[in-house]
């Protein structure tokens, strides 16, 4: 393996790991789940692809070059799928715990506001 490439492998697996902490960061720093979510399933996803690619330059060798393009297609799913599963039941029980209340007379001379 060329030098060149032993340092573009390592810089993939360095960036994958500063997504990796990016999106643990998101999931700490974030109040509601949906945000939670997105910051888990973008930057961690972004995060395994980054590290696969710097595995795979770093091996040299296309058959396992191939499955870990394949385990990152199954992670970039699975995580899709699940996020989108979790968020639809958060809404769910968001909906049940705090319904939402309209206000008829905001914005109206009644209220007191003379826009």
């Amino acid at each position: 393996m060329s030098f060149v490439l032993e340092i573009l492998a390592a810089a993939l697996i360095i960036g994958g790991a500063f997504f990796f902490t990016v999106g643990t960061l998101g999931l700490i720093r974030f109040t509601d789940v949906r945000s939670r979510l997105h910051a888990l399933t973008k930057a961690d996803n972004l995060g395994l692809g980054l590290v696969l690619a710097g595995a795979a330059l770093w091996l040299a060798d296309w058959a396992i070059a191939g499955l870990m393009l394949l385990c990152w297609l199954f992670a970039l799913a699975g995580a899709s799928v699940s996020a989108h599963v979790i968020g639809g039941l958060e809404a769910d029980h968001a909906a049940e715990r705090e319904p939402m209340h309209h206000n008829d007379a905001a914005g109206s001379p009644e209220a007191g506001d003379d826009r």
